[in-house]
């Protein structure tokens, strides 16, 4: 169990360093990224484990990386566009 979650907040940070790295314009600021990373896989991992049980390792990490993502992508903000007056 100590080894899926260490596993699942270190896949948790690069997955939330990777998003800040290549949506810089589209998400909050970078500590909040690399905190909310961490935290949804440890949750993912928590949740994917009293789904499935104890002894589905693989199923446990991907399924934390899965609400990684899902969580992380929480936080992305909508691209800003040019608002054009409509044509008279």
């Amino acid at each position: 169990m100590l080894w899926e979650a260490l596993v699942s907040v270190l896949l948790g940070l690069a997955l939330a360093w990777c998003a800040a790295q290549k949506l810089p314009t589209r998400l909050p600021s970078r500590q909040v990224v690399l905190a909310t990373g961490p935290t949804g896989a440890l949750f993912g991992a928590f949740l994917t484990r009293s789904a499935v049980g104890p002894d589905h390792g693989p199923l446990i990490i991907l399924g934390a990386v899965v609400i990684g993502a899902v969580v992380l992508s929480l936080l992305l903000r909508p691209v800003r566009r040019i608002r054009r007056s409509p044509a008279l």
